[in-house]
């Protein structure tokens, strides 16, 4: 069962930004989770930088959707590369009264096997 990312004392390595807020209620505008990533797309790890970086989401911080609700992945290494960012990101989440799941992503089951 996933556990929510306030009530861990220990940091995992990655947790879910919900567009729900704890209420039930669908969090607007509907490109939240765009507009965050975006501005977190500049915080990616040494040595991945390129021309068109700029274009690219972070691998720390990204969107995605989890059972229908648009929501954003942070990866708990943000905080050791910037904590500002990391806290950011969190803050964010507790303004807007945002869920936050501490999960991963699995990798999609290959078609045919078992």
């Amino acid at each position: 069962m996933a556990e929510t990312a306030q009530n861990k004392k220990e940091p995992r390595d990655e947790f879910f930004i919900l567009g729900i807020t704890s209420n039930g209620r669908q969090f607007r505008p509907s490109d939240w989770a765009e507009r965050l990533c975006g501005v977190m797309s500049c915080f990616r790890p040494e040595g991945t930088t390129s021309r068109n970086s700029h274009l690219q989401f972070s691998p720390y911080v990204h969107p995605t959707v989890v059972n229908g609700v648009k929501s954003v992945v942070v990866n708990a290494k943000l905080r050791q590369i910037e904590p500002l960012a990391y806290h950011f990101v969190v803050a964010f989440a507790n303004d807007n009264d945002l869920q936050m799941v501490e999960a991963c992503l699995m990798p999609e089951p290959e078609p045919g096997k078992a």
